[in-house]
């Protein structure tokens, strides 16, 4: 079908399809006369995400992904929302209600979900483009439960985001005070058995005390070091009779040698003068065995007096070495004390830094549970619409006349194919399958310029024209 014959066809059903234009858009209006009056009442919320968190005080990386703008538009949709604002408008309370969910359900399911289902329906969520603010549509055919109901939804949704964030804190409070109470007992328990050992051992700052120990310990080893060699010294001495240094640098030693010089001198010279049985030679020679028996008695009194000295020194490098000994082990046993008192201080430290942490966290996490502060905040609050958003008249009639259009000219088309007629040439042509040769006006048509010529007086009369 060509455009001519198209439009042939409409010229020739014109009055079909203006009747269906007129039909529908008179059915338009009466539907939208009859169809409820429906008004939308908007509230809108801001949504934070560059404000950091006001206890814990850093910037959440949640708030920032990409879906954090999706998943709130999800949570203002989710049931929570929906029966936080049941409960907010009171309509669980209203026994109107209540008979009406009877009616419906049989009393099947809970009054506030069938409630809430029935409030979704009329929601529309749309969150901004390139903002962070989320827009909330509430349609009724009541302007002011309209306006109600938006703003129920705003305040639920900041109500439910809070809940959102205090209920986890405050599980994590609860866990974070048990531990909190757990860190307590380990640290009492670590302190208890750094003081229950302190007093075991007797030692409260363990460095000092050893250091007194090893104190003693290289005293000690320096009187040890001292006593052997005079006690080797004094071994040395023993053996060697009169020549020690004691005996050769003793005065009365040196003054018994001179008197029995003296002495034998003259006990030589009485010998040779007087003879050797002569008194005064007898004399001398008793003085001179007297002087001889002192200077002997006086070297075996430093001769043992020399032995005593080994005998004493030998008995104290005995007991310094006893000494020594007991004190090498003390200062070990401290040793062993300290390294132990180490272990346990280290693990009072470890146990009072895992307290420290555990309650700070506890603390914060006590005070997130507390905090009534959230990141959305409302921006405008929803006020009883005066016009009605629905139906739309001059949208319904534009429809209407469109759709009107349309079908009118279905209509035509659809007489036309039931009734075929030839229009044009065209039609002439595809019904005989023959080509067209020539095609003669109708009578009508020729009249009328037979008409139009005759009243042209320039021109010679049609049956002149025809005789000549």
């Amino acid at each position: 079908m060509t455009i001519h014959q198209f439009l042939l066809i409409l010229r020739a059903r014109y009055k079909a399809a203006l009747l269906t234009l007129f039909c529908t858009i008179a059915i338009a209006a009466i539907v939208t006369a009859l169809m409820p009056r429906r008004y939308t009442a908007t509230a809108a919320v801001m949504v934070d995400v560059k404000s950091p968190d006001p206890v814990a005080g850093v910037l959440l990386p949640g708030l920032v992904a990409p879906g954090y703008m999706a998943t709130q538009v999800d949570i203002i949709n989710s049931d929570r929302v929906a029966q936080r604002v049941v409960t907010l408008l009171g309509l669980d309370k209203n026994p109107e209600v209540r008979s009406q969910w009877v009616e419906a359900t049989d009393s099947k399911g809970t009054l506030v979900s069938w409630l809430a289902s029935n409030l979704q329906r009329n929601l529309d969520v749309r969150p901004a483009r390139d903002s962070n603010v989320i827009t909330i549509d509430y349609k009724t055919s009541d302007p002011d439960f309209a306006a109600a109901a938006a703003n129920a939804f705003a305040k639920a949704y900041v109500d439910i985001n809070l809940d959102l964030k205090v209920e986890p804190a405050k599980l994590y409070a609860a866990w974070f005070e048990e531990q909190t109470k757990v860190s307590r007992d380990k640290l009492d328990g670590a302190q208890k058995a750094l003081y229950a050992y302190q007093q075991k051992v007797g030692i409260v700052a363990s460095d000092d005390r050893l250091d007194f120990e090893s104190a003693r310990l290289n005293e000690a080893a320096t009187q040890l070091a001292t006593i052997q060699t005079m006690t080797t010294d004094s071994q040395s001495k023993r053996g060697a009779g009169s020549t020690v240094a004691e005996v050769m640098q003793s005065p009365l030693v040196n003054s018994l040698k001179t008197d029995i010089a003296r002495v034998e001198s003259k006990l030589q010279e009485s010998s040779g003068n007087l003879g050797s049985n002569h008194p005064q030679t007898l004399r001398t020679e008793a003085e001179l065995n007297s002087l001889k028996g002192q200077l002997n008695s006086e070297i075996s009194r430093i001769t043992a007096s020399i032995n005593t000295s080994y005998q004493v020194g030998k008995q104290r490098e005995r007991e310094l070495q006893k000494v020594v000994a007991d004190q090498k082990a003390r200062v070990i046993e401290m040793n062993n004390y300290r390294n132990e008192l180490n272990v346990l201080r280290g693990d009072v430290a470890a146990a009072q830094r895992e307290f420290e942490a555990v309650s700070q966290r506890a603390a914060q996490s006590r005070l997130e549970s507390l905090s009534n502060q959230t990141n959305i905040a409302t921006l405008s609050i929803a006020t009883p619409p005066l016009a009605s958003s629905s139906p739309r008249v001059l949208l319904n009639m534009l429809a209407s006349v469109f759709v009107g259009t349309l079908l009118g000219i279905a209509v035509a088309l659809a007489v036309e194919l039931m009734n075929r007629r030839v229009r044009s040439t065209e039609d002439l042509a595809y019904f005989l399958e023959l080509p067209v040769l020539a095609s003669i006006s109708s009578s009508s048509r020729l009249s009328g310029k037979a008409r139009k010529l005759s009243s042209n007086p320039s021109l010679p009369a049609l049956g002149q024209r025809s005789a000549t």
